[in-house]
């Protein structure tokens, strides 16, 4: 039997639909794309090729959309956000529980999302919302489920794998190939390793790093880099030391802290986090 002749255009695509000249550059929506009648799009919005907008979908000024992307609604995206090809936001939560409510993703302002990215709108059980912050970079195949929260600022690697309701306060790190438990949190200017599993709360300005995750002291480098003064780390390390290496009870050891280390809001901050812990910290 022979072969079907492919498909063949009486025109070629414009410049802004070849790969190689650099697709994000542009301001068009492809006419191969699918765009549901009631999506709203900001203004100089650029839509690739193949890609498929679906209802209730809001998307802000200057946001790019990659060749083969689905977005799935009720999703809200803000401005100067870019998807690469292939990642698919706003499918139904993995959650065995979830009846079709109403739920939705909120994503804000300048947020990059790398191939293959997923990002799952919330289940029937939590605030009816998975929201991501702004200035977030999350670098290809990462997951994102139902219900989870993001500041901003936060770099999670290839393949980093969130469950659900999972906070992350901002400008932390989660390194490839990891895999957080749900309801779990990371604290703010944390740092997780790769490869790791993390089934307990992550404290803030620490890294953690192993399977199950285990605590190693401060992300020094990662504070320095931020700007954190020797005088605010070295208060920082004397908290630590007294939380994590001392002998205490953790109740016992909150309250030294208190008594020896005030007038820090970062110390104030990791004391917070620590009590409002459901799931127990990383130690």
């Amino acid at each position: 039997m022979r072969g079907r002749r492919p498909k063949t255009y009486a025109e070629p695509y414009p410049e802004s639909a070849e790969l190689s000249s650099g697709f994000f550059d542009s301001e068009e929506i492809h006419p191969s794309a699918i765009i549901h009648k009631n999506t709203i799009i900001g203004k100089d919005v650029s839509i690739g090729p193949y890609s498929i907008i679906g209802d209730g979908v809001r998307i802000g000024d200057r946001t790019k959309i990659g060749p083969h992307v689905v977005i799935y609604g009720p999703t809200e995206i803000g401005d100067d956000c870019i998807f690469y090809q292939f990642s698919a936001i706003g499918g139904l939560p993995q959650d065995l529980k979830y009846k079709g409510d109403d739920t939705k993703i909120r994503i804000g302002n300048r947020n990059i999302f790398r191939e293959f990215v997923t990002i799952h709108r919330a289940s029937s059980y939590g605030t009816g919302e998975t929201v991501i912050g702004d200035d977030n970079y999350l670098m290809a195949y990462v997951h994102i489920a139902h219900d989870c929260r993001l500041g901003n600022s936060i770099i999670m690697s290839n393949s980093a794998t969130l469950g659900g309701h999972i906070e992350i306060e901002d400008y932390a790190i989660v390194g490839g190939l990891s895999a957080i438990h749900q309801f779990t949190r990371i604290g703010v200017y944390a740092m997780v390793g790769g490869c790791s599993a993390i089934v307990q709360d992550v404290p803030p300005y620490t890294t953690a790093v192993g399977n199950r995750a285990k605590l190693y002291g401060l992300n020094l480098i990662g504070l320095r880099r931020h700007g954190f003064s020797e005088n605010t780390i070295s208060t920082l390390k004397k908290a630590y030391k007294i939380i994590f290496q001392s002998k205490l009870t953790l109740k016992v050891a909150i309250k030294r802290v208190r008594e020896e280390i005030k007038g820090s809001m970062e110390v104030d901050h990791l004391l917070r986090f620590i009590e409002k812990s459901e799931r127990g910290i990383c130690r």
